[in-house]
């Protein structure tokens, strides 16, 4: 019996006019391979998966506003950063209550300045993880204190969710998890 997945792959790689060997080509496989993929004979490997994901997915706006209303509302400390920049997107209203500096001065501005030890430690870990490859999509660790009172950390547990917004901008909304 075939899996859905090989013969979704083959539907998808129809419908978007791809012939077998371009396919391959970004698979980075050969053409018989793709061949038995499609055919349900072999699986496909994770990361051969997330290529897939990223090349066809395509977010859209609607997402997008969703996510910033997600973010405006939420009564959680949370905040969305550009993933390798780490510049300020939005913030929630917890957030925004937490930081003493100007909204207008931090929208835009990278928050790396203010990392933690235990930030930088992570965020170093994070190609070892598959995190730039789209094989994990979160990931969640204790930071300590980082001393600032403008922008303070205080010592908690925090999640990181990898998200990807229409323009093709890859995202990373934090928040800081109740206790």
């Amino acid at each position: 019996m075939r899996s859905t997945q090989f013969t979704n792959l083959r539907r998808l790689r129809r419908l978007h006019g791809i012939k077998q060997e371009h396919m391959a080509e970004l698979l980075q496989v050969s053409q018989p391979t793709l061949s038995r993929l499609e055919r349900g004979l072999i699986e496909l490997k994770p990361a051969q998966a997330a290529l897939i994901e990223r090349h066809f997915a395509k977010p859209s706006a609607q997402v997008d506003r969703a996510l910033a209303r997600l973010v405006d509302h939420t009564t959680l400390s949370t905040h969305l950063i550009e993933d390798r920049s780490h510049k300020l997107l939005a913030a929630s209203p917890a957030r925004w209550q937490e930081w003493r500096l100007d909204r207008n001065d931090l929208l835009g501005a990278s928050l790396r300045p203010f990392a933690t030890s235990d930030i930088e430690l992570v965020e170093q870990t994070l190609n070892d993880r598959g995190w730039f490859d789209d094989l994990v999509g979160e990931v969640s660790f204790v930071t300590a204190d980082n001393g600032n009172i403008d922008l303070p950390i205080r010592q908690s547990s925090v999640c990181w969710e990898r998200v990807c917004l229409a323009d093709g901008t890859t995202c990373r909304l934090v928040t800081t998890l109740p206790e």
